[in-house]
């Protein structure tokens, strides 16, 4: 692979940043009508509560850092647990797939992030990482939303012709979390970088997820940050700059506030990019 020589790197989360649906499907309400449409509430997964902690939160080390996917891991999970005695292996694949292409269907990027996108996706002074804690199905589905703005992505392990496009890199496919230095020295060689001298993260850390995802957990949402802004120091040597894309709660429910705080975004994203600069703060 030829090296590259942009300047800058720009790295996006996903889930609560690109994707604002993403969080919103988890609401109680939203989980309950999956839960039941899908066929897992009749499988013995009929409330967020058991969602929540008998399926996700036990099999999310593996189904966020291996190939296995989501509905797999979660197929496996409702069948060691003995949930639905009476179904078969496929009656319960069957229900697991449907209700996690709702999901990834859900979880599309917004669409007001997509003239930077398109602008960074041709920018040459920048290379671009949209980086995420997720299941294996959810890089098809980021390709598969780019690409259907002609937009050209790639994900972890292929190579990067004819031009560098957006690069996904996920966890499931690198096999680490992102605040794991070990992600971004796998990304750094997957890129081929060889000249950054800046760096800009937006992230959510977590934050935007719904209540009963550990994921959200204030907690781990400030370790995240601090190990994930000192892993990329870390690995690239370089100056960082770092954009909490935060909603608050009441800010969640309001699609004007979202759109809002992506607009203020991508006016600093475009400082970055022209001087490097992204001090101004966005309004609380």
């Amino acid at each position: 692979m030829t090296p590259l020589s942009p300047e800058k790197l720009v790295i996006f989360d996903y889930s609560g940043t690109l994707s604002l649906e993403a969080p919103r499907f988890a609401r109680p309400v939203n989980l309950l009508s999956a839960l039941a449409e899908s066929g897992l509430a009749r499988l013995g997964v009929a409330t967020p509560e058991a969602f929540w902690g008998e399926i996700v939160g036990p099999t999310w080390t593996l189904g966020s850092t291996t190939a296995i996917g989501y509905k797999r891991v979660m197929a496996q999970r409702i069948e060691a647990l003995g949930l639905a005695p009476g179904a078969t292996q496929e009656e319960i694949a069957a229900a697991a797939s449907r209700f996690v292409d709702r999901y990834l269907d859900h979880s599309r990027i917004d669409p007001l992030w997509r003239p930077m996108l398109e602008n960074l996706s041709v920018h040459p002074g920048a290379c671009v990482v949209i980086a995420t804690d997720h299941y294996a199905e959810a890089t098809e589905t980021i390709i598969h939303n780019l690409h259907s703005w002609n937009i050209p992505a790639r994900k972890a392990g292929e190579e990067a012709e004819p031009r560098f496009p957006l690069f996904i890199a996920n966890s499931a496919d690198i096999g680490f979390w992102k605040a794991d230095h070990r992600f971004w020295e796998i990304v750094k060689l997957q890129l081929a970088i060889t000249a950054i001298r800046s760096v800009l993260i937006i992230d959510d850390f977590g934050f935007n997820e719904e209540q009963g995802d550990s994921y959200g957990n204030r907690a781990r949402v400030e370790a995240r940050q601090r190990e994930t802004a000192a892993s990329l120091q870390q690995i690239f040597q370089t100056s960082l700059a770092v954009i909490p894309f935060f909603l608050k709660s009441e800010e969640r429910d309001r699609k004007e506030a979202g759109a809002q705080r992506i607009a203020e975004t991508i006016r600093r994203i475009d400082r970055f990019l022209n001087s490097g600069d992204v001090t101004k703060k966005m309004p609380s």
